[in-house]
């Protein structure tokens, strides 16, 4: 077989591997595209128990509950026009607080409670770290 043939033919696996890996890619991927389903959008599409995903939103105010075990903890997630309970088992990041963003990964229970297994909380890009802000205000300036 000539160099040419050989090449020609490489090409050609090469790029019906890469097709492959693209179409196995894309089915496995399926509705699951969008970064986090929001408390409306998950109602309407009736995501289904136990199914992993991300819900976002805003942590609604006055919704933090501890409970007595000190690791569990219950807040509300929200939207302009739905709200799902949630419910994580864990240690919450320092920005989880009322009123602020909130990504929560898990999966709804059979009585419509988010099980979280992850909490990533959100912030805006005027965020500053403590450390920093507390600097700025004495200084005037970030060193």
């Amino acid at each position: 077989m000539k160099a040419k043939h050989q090449r020609l033919t490489l090409g050609i696996i090469a790029l019906i591997a890469i097709i492959g890996a693209g179409l196995l890619a894309m089915s496995a991927l399926k509705d699951q595209a969008a970064y986090f389903y929001s408390p409306s959008d998950a109602k309407k599409a009736g995501v289904p128990t136990g199914q992993a995903i991300r819900l976002g939103g805003m942590v609604t105010g006055g919704s933090i509950v501890h409970e007595p075990d000190g690791v569990t903890i219950r807040f509300v997630v929200h939207d302009n026009s739905e709200s799902v309970p949630v419910r994580f088992k864990g240690i919450v990041p320092d920005l989880f607080k009322e009123n602020s963003g909130v990504v929560a990964e898990g999966s709804f229970a059979a009585d419509g409670t988010f099980v979280a297994d992850n909490i990533l909380a959100k912030h805006d890009e005027r965020y500053m770290p403590p450390q920093l802000e507390g600097e700025m205000h004495k200084t005037g300036k970030v060193e």
